[in-house]
């Protein structure tokens, strides 16, 4: 195990925006409970599909959709407030 300073850009919370060294840009420290609902999530859009569930597929996908933009709107909202340039296109 390494330990290393880190930028924190939030609050230490869940889905904390922080930035390594040596990266340009932040990322989103996903906690790993989280991530693992992020899995399930997607695992049971794939089981909904291979069932022909088109309707609960698609359901399940845009709650996981939903829960990624309100992930986004928090990252680039922190990076703005830091005066960092996002580091990806923003769509319409």
């Amino acid at each position: 195990m390494e330990r290393i300073e880190v930028e924190l850009f939030t609050d230490p919370g869940n889905d904390a925006v922080v930035r390594l060294p040596p990266r340009n840009f932040p990322g989103v420290l996903i906690q790993g409970d989280s991530l693992s609902i992020i899995r399930a999530d997607v695992a049971a859009i794939v089981e909904a599909c291979d069932q022909g569930e088109v309707g609960e597929a698609r359901e399940a996908a845009a709650l996981l959709l939903s829960n990624l933009d309100e992930l986004l709107v928090h990252y680039t909202e922190a990076l703005k407030a830091h005066d960092i340039p996002i580091p990806f296109h923003q769509g319409p």
